[in-house]
């Protein structure tokens, strides 16, 4: 019996693949690269502070003016306490020295922060062993007293300014570089210190990447927020269409209805009429019926599964008095004054009207509980005039919030009308609801 031995080839052209650990190292490297290498002395100046915060905004003019130069006012007095640090740190004779070197090599990386936060850090780690050398001799190595704060300032900057990533990144490569220059350049030095620079830049970053953590979360949540209410006030603007179709859908249909009915019955009301007006009635009907149905076919799919017509017609303005029986039994004490001539209106105006105070007082029962509200209807040339108008809130029953969904409800149906509608508060606390819906003059419907 003879074994087969198969050897798997990878066809040509074709790489080779990848194990995880490789492609976790190859990630890593390429995030180090992207980080702290590539643009790494980039110009990034550091953004102005908002001062349209809580504090802030309270503030008076000029010195907010001045305010939103706060960071950089920081991170420049860090600098001079690390290099003050850096000089005091030594004895009489070498602060001579020291202070030039302490403003070269201490403040200017931190002061590089605000312009270049990666290359300022690149700066901080390359002047670590010139400070050491000729920085004057206080037995910590490699991190003299004013590099030690100085690079702490910038490792706090720059992952203040970077992404948690990258402070990760930097922290790595400041333990790696004390532990080369140590086991290199450390011989007869008295003490490390890169133990303690790890513990300590540590705990900063430590800080600054839960500030980084709060604020995406913060931002995330505001985000989500916003997301959420533009979704939902387009629902509620969906559904408040649907509702106004529906209610049109019915006016509509019932018009329709009464034009193919009265085409049927016109021809025999007259005593042998021509052909041509029988003619002339049946078109009108078959149209009227086609119209019809187009009207129910499309319009119908507004309608909900559970959806069931309406028994009496739709409500108009003459339904009003009952409805502001039902608002007083409530507990909304409400006045209607009307002016102009009554007359009466296209059905669909009137139900919107309608609709528009019914809305408007619901709300006043809502929002404002142990008000009195007033319904002002205009009948003017032009139009139908509304106002509601209710007062503050009274009594110890508490206002319940509302999403304005009837706001929206009610703008729905004025822009279907072509109309105009303001709403705001009124200066005793009460709020206001005006809107114009306008309607054809009869002449103008005649001439037309």
């Amino acid at each position: 019996m003879t074994e087969t031995t198969q050897t798997q080839t990878t066809p040509p052209g074709r790489a080779k693949p990848r194990s995880p650990e490789f492609r976790l190292a190859a990630d890593a490297l390429r995030g180090l690269r992207q980080d702290l290498f590539h643009d790494a002395f980039a110009y990034r100046p550091l953004p102005r502070m908002r001062v349209d915060g809580p504090l802030t905004r309270r503030l008076p003019p000029r010195i907010r003016e001045k305010a939103v130069w706060i960071p950089h006012a920081v991170v420049a007095a860090a600098g001079v306490l690390a290099t003050a640090i850096g000089v005091s740190a030594n004895d009489q004779a070498s602060r001579q020295l020291n202070l030039p070197l302490g403003v070269l090599f201490v403040l200017c990386p931190i002061l590089l922060t605000l312009v270049r936060p990666v290359g300022a850090f690149w700066l901080s780690v390359a002047v670590v062993p010139i400070t050491g050398t000729f920085g004057g001799w206080t037995g910590d190595w490699p991190w003299q007293p004013g590099s030690f704060a100085a690079h702490l300032v910038v490792l706090t900057v720059v992952a203040l300014r970077t992404r948690p990533r990258t402070a990760a990144w930097m922290w790595a490569l400041t333990a790696a570089y004390g532990l080369v220059v140590e086991s290199f350049f450390g011989s007869g030095h008295f003490a490390s210190n890169t133990g303690p620079m790890m513990v300590v830049s540590a705990l900063a970053l430590l800080v600054v990447t839960v500030v980084h953590i709060r604020h995406e979360a913060a931002q995330k949540v505001t985000a989500q927020q916003t997301v959420t209410a533009h979704e939902r006030s387009k629902r509620t603007l969906l559904e408040e269409r649907t509702t106004i179709a529906r209610e049109l859908h019915d006016v509509v249909a019932h018009h329709m209805s009464v034009v193919a009915i009265q085409a049927e019955a016109a021809p025999y009301r007259v005593e042998n009429p021509p052909p041509e007006l029988e003619q002339a009635f049946a078109t009108i009907r078959e149209n009227a019926v086609a119209a019809l149905t187009e009207l129910r076919r499309v319009l119908g799919v507004v309608r909900a599964e559970d959806y069931e017509a309406p028994d009496a017609p739709q409500p108009t303005l003459a339904d009003l008095d009952r409805l502001l029986e039902n608002v007083r039994d409530a507990g909304l004490v409400v006045d209607k004054v009307v002016t102009g001539a009554i007359r009466e209106l296209p059905q669909g105006v009137e139900l919107s009207a309608y609709r528009i105070v019914q809305e408007a007082l619901s709300n006043s029962l809502r929002h404002a509980p142990g008000a009195g509200a007033r319904v002002e209807i205009g009948y003017v040339l032009g139009g139908l005039g509304l106002r509601i108008v209710n007062g503050p809130a009274r009594g110890l029953v508490k206002p319940s919030p509302g999403a304005g969904h009837g706001l929206t409800g009610m703008r729905e149906r004025v822009v279907m009308l072509d109309g105009e509608m303001t709403t705001g508060a009124t200066d005793d606390g009460g709020y206001e609801v005006t809107v114009f819906l306008p309607v054809p003059a009869p002449e103008t419907e005649e001439s037309a």
